[in-house]
């Protein structure tokens, strides 16, 4: 039986700590392990089998494949008329990357952030509250590995998922509304291949752009035993700098806002693209995320585990 009154398979830790490690350990005549190997412990095929077999990675990609249905849906019971005039939403319907570009509109606000504080925020701290790292730690995996080999897998699945919405969301828009040329709120028109190769670059952008997130939400994960004060601290942070990036009196202050630059992609639809916005938001988020990223590395390697 556990501290916390929880029944514990000593098999199944046995298994588990099997598992990560990749290998099986025989002891030598000295007390070493024969064939140990640190670079081959948790591989990253392991940590992405056991991250895709956990529920909330299946309800989240589930969610991304229907959210563009949901929204086709919705513009199916609403109004039908083709617009090609207006904002995001209006121009929605005019081709099937106009619909990308609602897609990502619509969630880059809130959903996307939420999806890598997600991945990120739970990694570590949900090992701890499984008081499961104690036995990955011993199993033994360097600390900087476990570090390094969770937060690869947690960059590679929300990559996916970043890539995942889109792609589905291009799917559903050119079987609804057909492959015709993008339009701009500007009025620009170009066609559906610039406007492919236009959202696969909002899609690179947005994940960059994201690394913030990631930074943060890795850092919270190590310096606490719950799941959710690390995922709802992180999605809280980028609320709160969203909320003042509104507030027009802090004038050039709001540049320095982690979340200033997130709908920089926006300009890939112009057919004269002005780069200056995305190129300060990749450096601000990959500052922010670098700072955060080094700072988790460096509490996860000094803090005390015990659970």
């Amino acid at each position: 039986m556990s501290e916390n009154g929880v029944h514990t398979d000593p098999g199944a830790i046995s298994d588990l700590t099997e598992a990560a490690a990749g290998q099986h350990t025989e002891v030598a005549e000295d007390g070493s392990s024969r064939g140990y190997r640190a670079r081959r412990t948790l591989r990253i095929s392991v940590e992405l089998q056991r991250q895709l077999k956990r529920r909330r990675t299946q309800l989240v990609l589930g969610f991304l494949v229907l959210l563009p249905f949901i929204l086709a849906l919705s513009f199916e019971l609403g109004e039908s008329q083709n617009r090609r005039s207006g904002g995001f939403v209006d121009l929605a319907t005019a081709s099937g990357i106009n619909f990308v570009v609602l897609t990502l509109f619509v969630s880059g606000s809130f959903l996307l952030p939420m999806i890598v504080a997600l991945f990120f925020g739970d990694t570590i701290a949900s090992e701890s509250s499984w008081s499961s790292l104690k036995y990955l730690l011993a199993a033994p995996i360097p600390r900087h590995r476990l570090l390094r080999q969770k937060a690869l897998s947690s960059g590679i699945l929300s990559v996916f998922a970043l890539a995942l919405l889109p792609a589905v969301a291009l799917g559903v828009g050119v079987l609804w509304y057909g492959a015709g040329e993008v339009v701009s709120p500007t009025g620009e028109a170009a066609p559906f291949a610039d406007g492919v190769l236009g959202m696969g670059l909002a899609v690179c952008y947005i994940a960059i752009n994201l690394f913030w997130v990631a930074g943060l939400a890795l850092f919270l994960s190590v310096s606490t035993d719950a799941p959710l004060g690390a995922v709802g601290g992180t999605v809280l942070v980028s609320i709160l700098s969203q909320i003042l990036d509104q507030i027009e009196p802090l004038g050039d202050l709001r540049n320095y806002l982690p979340t200033h630059y997130a709908m920089a992609w926006a300009d890939l639809l112009s057919t004269d693209v002005d780069w200056s916005e995305m190129t300060r938001g990749v450096f601000s988020a990959l500052v922010y995320g670098g700072v955060f990223t080094l700072l988790a590395a460096r509490r996860f390697v000094t803090r005390d585990i015990t659970s």
